[in-house]
C-alpha cells in the first residue's frame, strides 16, 4: 500500500510541476507580448514598398512608452502615455484610428506637433521646404494578375531618415499629389504611406492621429507570405518569402 501510495503521489507531484511550467510558460509569453513586441500582419498594400501584403512583423510596445490602447488589458484610462516619449519623424508605427479607436493601421511618421505639411504636384513639403527625393528603379506593382512598373524614389526626411517610396499614379494623382496646408496639433501626428497615391492616412479620414494612440514601432519582419494566409500550411514552400524574413523595417 505504502509503495502505491508513493507512486500515486509522485504522479500528482509530476502532473502539478508540468502545470506550473505551462503556466510560468503562458505567463512569460503574454508579458513578452503585452510590454515587448506585439506582432501584426499586414493586409493592405498602403505601404508598399516597404511593407507588402502577406507581411508579419513584431512592434515595439516600449518604444514610445504606454497608453490605454496599448496597456494591457486597459489599465491605463487617462490620457496620454506612461514612459512616454515621441516617435521620430520617419518611424514606421502601429496606431489605432481616431475613427473609432479600435481599428489598426500602420504608417509612417512624417509630421510631428506643430509642423506644416503640404503636397504639391507629387512632393512633399514639411514647414514650407520641399523634401528631396531619388528616383530609383521603377517598382514591380501587383494588381490582380497584372504587374504595373510604377515610378519608386528614395525620399530623404529632413532629419536625414531615409525610406522608398512609389507613385502609382504618377505626381498628379488626384486629391493625393495636391493638397491644402495641413498644420499638426499639438499631442497629433501626421501619418503617411509609403505607397503615396493608394493610402489611407493623414491627408483623407484618418486626419491627424493622437499620441495617445500610436501602439508602438515597428521594427522587424519575421515571416512573409505571399498569395497564402498564415494558416494555408501546405501554400507555404511556395509561398515563403524566404528573402524578406528578418528584415529590419526602415
Amino acid at each position: 500500500m505504502s509503495v502505491a501510495s508513493g507512486k500515486q503521489q509522485s504522479g500528482i507531484g509530476s502532473f502539478i510541476d508540468m502545470i506550473r511550467t505551462v503556466f510560468i510558460a503562458v505567463l512569460i509569453a503574454l508579458l513578452f507580448r503585452w510590454f515587448a513586441f506585439e506582432p501584426f500582419n499586414i493586409p493592405s498594400g498602403s505601404m508598399i514598398p516597404t511593407l507588402l501584403v502577406g507581411d508579419y512583423l513584431f512592434v515595439s510596445k516600449f518604444s514610445y512608452g504606454y497608453s490605454k490602447y496599448s496597456a494591457p488589458l486597459g489599465f491605463l484610462d487617462a490620457e496620454g502615455r506612461l514612459f512616454g516619449d515621441l516617435p521620430e519623424r520617419g518611424d514606421v508605427v502601429v496606431f489605432k484610428t481616431p475613427e473609432d479607436n479600435s481599428t489598426d493601421f500602420i504608417k509612417r511618421v512624417i509630421g510631428l506637433p506643430g509642423d506644416h505639411i503640404q503636397m504639391r504636384g507629387g512632393r512633399l513639403f514639411i514647414n514650407g521646404e520641399r523634401v528631396e527625393r531619388e528616383r530609383i528603379e521603377d517598382f514591380a506593382y501587383q494588381e490582380g494578375n497584372r504587374t504595373r512598373f510604377v515610378p519608386q524614389y528614395i525620399e530623404t526626411l529632413p532629419n536625414g531618415r531615409r525610406h522608398t517610396i512609389i507613385e502609382v499614379g504618377g505626381d498628379t494623382a488626384p486629391y493625393a499629389d495636391d493638397t491644402h496646408e495641413y498644420t499638426v496639433p499639438e499631442g497629433h501626428l501626421f501619418m503617411m504611406g509609403d505607397n503615396r497615391d493608394n493610402s489611407n492616412d493623414s491627408r483623407f479620414s484618418v486626419g491627424y492621429v493622437p499620441v495617445a494612440n500610436v501602439l508602438g514601432r515597428a521594427e522587424r519582419l519575421f515571416f512573409s507570405l505571399d498569395g497564402a494566409s498564415f494558416l494555408e500550411f501546405w501554400k507555404w514552400p511556395f509561398a515563403i518569402r524566404f528573402s524578406r524574413i528578418g528584415d529590419k523595417i526602415d
